[in-house]
C-alpha cells in the first residue's frame, strides 16, 4: 500500500512516515498543498494524510483539487477541533479527520480502517462493472467487454453486426423495433443496404442462439411491426 503524507511540520511528517513504514506501507512525503496535488496526480496512492493548515495551498484547497481527478481516501490532520472546521473538511472531500495532537496508534488505526473500507468499495465497484458488462437471459449470455456470446455457457461465434444486434435487443427487452428503425439504430443512418439485411441477421442469430430456431423463445417477431427480445 502506498501512502502520501503532507504537512509543513517536517518533524511530524518524519515521525508519521517512520511509523507507517514500520507497518509495511510505502510512504512518500511533501510539505505544502500544491506539491500534494501534483504528487497525487502522478503517484497512484492508496491513501493521503493531509494537513489542514499549510503554505501556498491549504489542505482544504488541496483536497478539493485532488477530488477533481481522484477518489483516493484522504485523512485530514488539523489543530482545530471545531465541528464547523470538520464539516468544511468533509465537504471538501476528506474521508476522515484527526485532531492534533494525536496518538500515533489512533492514526494507524484510522489508516487501516480507511484502507479496508476503500478495498471493499473498490471490490464492489469492480463487481458492478463486471455485472454491467454481462447480459444474461435464460440460456443466452453476452460478455459485452470481450464481445463474446454464449449459449448454455458454450461460446458462440457471431459476426460483429450480429453481436451488435443481439446486444441492442438484450439491452432493450420487450421493446418492438421495426426493420427500418433497426437499420438506423444498429447499422447506422447512412447505411444503404436492403431492409432484408435485418431479416437475414435475425435468422442467423436464431440459428446460433435459440434452443429451437424454428420456434424462437428469445428473439421474437411482432407480425406486421418488427422484432423484439423477450422481456
Amino acid at each position: 500500500m502506498k501512502i502520501l503524507v503532507v504537512d509543513d511540520e517536517k518533524t511530524l511528517v518524519k515521525g508519521i512516515k517512520f511509523n507507517l513504514e514500520n507497518e509495511g506501507y510505502q510512504v512518500d512525503a511533501c510539505y505544502d498543498g500544491a506539491a500534494a496535488v501534483e504528487m497525487a496526480g502522478v503517484g497512484d496512492y492508496d491513501l493521503i494524510i493531509l494537513d489542514l493548515m499549510m503554505p501556498e495551498l491549504d489542505g482544504l484547497g488541496a483536497c478539493q483539487q485532488i477530488r477533481m481527478f481522484s477518489n483516493v481516501p484522504i485523512i485530514m490532520l488539523t489543530a482545530k477541533s471545531e465541528d464547523a472546521d470538520k464539516l468544511l473538511g468533509f465537504e471538501s472531500g476528506a474521508d476522515d479527520y484527526v485532531t492534533k495532537p494525536f496518538n500515533i496508534l489512533e492514526l494507524k488505526a484510522r489508516v487501516r480502517a480507511l484502507l479496508r473500507r476503500s478495498a471493499v468499495t473498490t471490490a464492489q465497484q469492480k463487481a458492478e462493472q463486471q455485472n454491467e458488462a454481462l447480459l444474461v437471459k435464460g440460456s443466452i449470455s453476452l460478455d459485452t467487454e470481450r464481445r463474446q456470446a454464449y449459449r448454455d455457457g458454450v461460446p458462440v461465434e457471431l459476426t460483429a453486426k450480429e453481436f451488435d444486434l443481439i446486444e441492442f435487443f438484450m439491452k432493450k427487452p420487450g421493446k418492438v423495433f421495426s426493420r427500418e428503425s433497426l437499420l438506423d439504430l444498429v447499422w447506422g443512418y447512412d447505411y444503404q443496404g436492403d431492409i432484408r439485411t435485418v431479416d437475414v441477421h435475425i435468422r442467423r442469430l436464431r440459428e446460433k442462439l435459440e434452443p429451437n430456431p424454428a420456434s424462437p423463445a428469445y428473439i421474437l417477431t411482432k407480425w406486421g411491426v418488427g422484432y423484439y427480445f423477450v422481456d
